[in-house]
């Protein structure tokens, strides 16, 4: 196919999207650029970039260290004998380490290490497998004698740069501001190709914590769930809410519109289950022999069905 054969078929064929580079530069940076095209009116690529540069940047959400407890420990500069860093630096530290997380809310871990030797990311110990440290190596203290370090840790999911109150740390506990943004920049650009037709390019770096893939997905995801509540008009579908059991309803409610995980969602999609009918309808034995089913991911489904279900009105076994 010669250029100008090449410029016919973008011209005329139907947006879409496309991955054009994919690389890992490190464990805490995921660089991904894409394209979509052809876009038929002139400023509808200025109009993407812009609503998914704020989107990517502020809306999607991420996992952080937002407290700390020390034992015997008054005040944040205060030093601990045989650590080399102080207690600040260590907060400083820990507000360095990404996560990759399957749940919502806050969770408790803790490190518990004795010296000597060098404190690192790897020593964070949780209750749960939701929580999947991205880079173990990330160093936190280093003990130079014989001594017990531990701390406990409250970790949040949240978005955007959350900062915490200072509050009465009598107890040994500190506050971190958690910095909860998987994407650490983002850049768009608009070429023309052809009488009033636009490409968009993005370029997305990430801290590991999300692909620039997966973030795109997800900022697109949530961009769709802001509008839903406009289009989705249940008087013009002829359903009858009175009927509880109604299938008609929850096949008009898509998974797209629920707060399911990247990874799950990625999943059901997989397996061709798009609405909540097809996810009512699969058994637990069914979703736990998919690939990539993880434990802990039949909790997170059934919590946001039984809150779409009650937002719904609808009584189901």
């Amino acid at each position: 196919m010669n250029r100008d054969d090449k410029n016919i078929y973008i011209y005329n064929r139907k947006p879409f999207w496309k991955c054009l580079e994919s690389r890992v530069d490190s464990k805490r940076l995921y660089y991904g650029r894409f394209l979509m095209c052809p876009l038929k009116k002139k400023g509808q690529a200025q109009t993407i970039g812009l609503v998914m540069r704020r989107i990517l940047l502020g809306e999607l959400e991420g996992a952080s260290i937002t407290r700390a407890k020390f034992d015997k420990i008054l005040h944040e500069f205060s030093t601990i004998e045989g650590i080399q860093e102080s207690v600040h630096e260590i907060l400083m530290n820990l507000k360095e380490i990404v996560f990759r997380t399957h749940f919502d809310g806050t969770l408790d871990a803790y490190i518990c290490v004795k010296g000597p030797g060098n404190v690192t990311a790897q020593h964070i110990i949780s209750p749960t497998p939701l929580l999947e440290i991205v880079d173990n190596t990330q160093h936190i203290a280093n003990l130079r004698e014989p001594i017990d370090l531990r701390i406990e840790l409250q970790i949040e999911k949240n978005r955007g740069y959350c900062i915490k109150p200072t509050q009465n740390f009598q107890d040994g506990s500190f506050s971190i501001d958690a910095v909860c943004m998987p994407v650490r920049n983002m850049n768009f650009s608009v070429y023309s190709c052809g009488k009033r037709k636009e490409i968009l390019f993005l370029e997305i770096w990430t801290n590991g914590s999300l692909t620039p893939k997966e973030a795109l997905h997800e900022a697109s995801r949530t961009l769709i769930n802001l509008f839903i509540p406009f289009l989705l008009d249940l008087e013009e579908q002829n359903l009858d809410l009175e009927d509880k059991n109604n299938p008609n309803l929850l096949q008009c409610v898509f998974i797209d519109q629920l707060d399911f995980n990247p990874r799950v969602y990625n999943c059901l999609k997989r397996y061709n289950i798009n609405t909540v009918w097809d996810l009512l309808c699969t058994s637990d034995k069914e979703l736990r022999k998919m690939e990539g089913f993880v434990i802990g991911d039949l909790a997170h489904i059934t919590r946001i069905l039984e809150d779409i279900l009650k937002t719904l009105g609808i009584d189901i076994d």
